[in-house]
This record gives C-alpha cells, structure tokens and sequence, in this order.
C-alpha cells in the first residue's frame, strides 16, 4: 500500500470537509439574516411615498417628431405616452426587502408596478434610439440615449449605442461622462457598462 499517497487522500478528505462545513455554517448565517431582515421588512408600516424620484418624459426635449409616421416609431411613442400618465420610478438593483424596509410592506405592489413602469421606460427608448440610429438619424437617438442614461437606465445596449455615436461624431470626450453616470448603477449590469465605456475610452 502506497502510505504517502493515502495519506495525503486523508489530509484532504479532512480538509474538504473542514471547507465545506465552514461554507455550510456561512450559508446558515447568511439565511438567518436574510429571513430576520425579511421579518422586520414586512412588519413594517405604510409610509408617504411623496419623496420618491419620480421621473416625467420630457416629450418637448425628445425628438418625438422625428419620423413619427413610422410604424415602429409611431408604437414607441404611443407606449411613452401611456407611460406618461402613471408613476415611473427606477428601483434597479434596489431588492424588495430594501423597498419594503424603507417605504414599509403595504406599499410593495404599488412600488414594484412603478419600477416595472421604468422598465418598459428603459426599453421602449432603447429600441427608440435603435430605430432612429438605423433611419440615419443619429444626432435624434442620440438625444434619446441621453435622456435614458440620465434617468439610471441599467440597458447596456444604450451605453453601447450612445458611445458609439460619440466616436461617429467626433466628440469622445463625452464618454468621460457616461462613467460619471456609470457609478450610480446598482444592478449587475454596472460591471459589464464598466467594460463597454472601457472598450470606447481606456
């Protein structure tokens, strides 16, 4: 019998072991905590929901009137306009323990269909500005991509695209902003904005 060796397969079978026990004992904490802020987050009151960053579609700042008679176009814009008149609010990256934490458990419903309003923000003017990019007119999607960053729009797609423009129109140097815009963004999709803006400007 090779001594050495099944000595060795039994320092690790005892060092696995060790590893996966201390993972195991992490993982518990983790769930305890978990399920004690969940606790405290749903025993939590209704509160005012006054302060919220509610966010309006500037029709007049937009390009609304940019080649409205097309036909996707015209459906984009008609979701705008519908979206318009309900509250829009982006909780990227926020969980609904958080929500439910700071704004109180009875106001979750009416906070997730305004973040799922800011979805369908975020979405419609990305395929807006890919629609006006592809009519050729950049200067107008442009305009829209600015809007959508400016409003925490987590899209990748709208930091490509509006990069992408910087560099066609000779003005790179606004990309340095975009990274201010950047460092705002709570959601996964922050690591994969921060390699794009590093792909357009190093």
């Amino acid at each position: 019998m090779n001594f050495p060796f099944f000595a060795s397969f039994i320092v690790f079978i005892l060092w696995l072991g060790f590893v996966l026990s201390r993972n195991r004992k992490h993982e518990e904490k983790e769930r305890e905590s978990f399920w004690e802020k969940e606790n405290r987050a749903n025993s939590t009151r209704r509160r005012p929901l006054d302060d919220l960053p509610y966010i309006a579609i500037p029709f007049n700042d937009l390009p609304a009137d940019t080649l409205a008679e097309d036909e996707k176009i015209s459906q984009y814009l008609e979701t705008l306009h519908s979206l318009s008149d309900s509250p829009i609010v982006n909780f990227s990256g926020i969980s609904n323990t958080d929500l439910k934490l700071q704004y109180g458990a009875p106001n979750i419903d009416l906070l997730m269909q305004y973040d799922q309003n800011y979805t369908v923000l975020a979405r419609t003017l990305q395929l807006w500005a890919d629609r006006l990019y592809e009519l050729g007119r950049a200067d107008e999607s442009r305009r829209v991509l600015e809007y959508a960053i400016a409003t925490g729009t987590d899209v990748t797609g709208s930091y490509r695209l509006l990069c992408a423009i910087y560099k066609e129109q000779g003005t790179p140097e606004k990309i340095g902003g975009l990274k201010k815009q950047a460092e705002g963004i709570r959601s996964a999709s922050r690591n994969i904005i921060d390699r794009i803006l590093k792909e357009y400007d190093p």
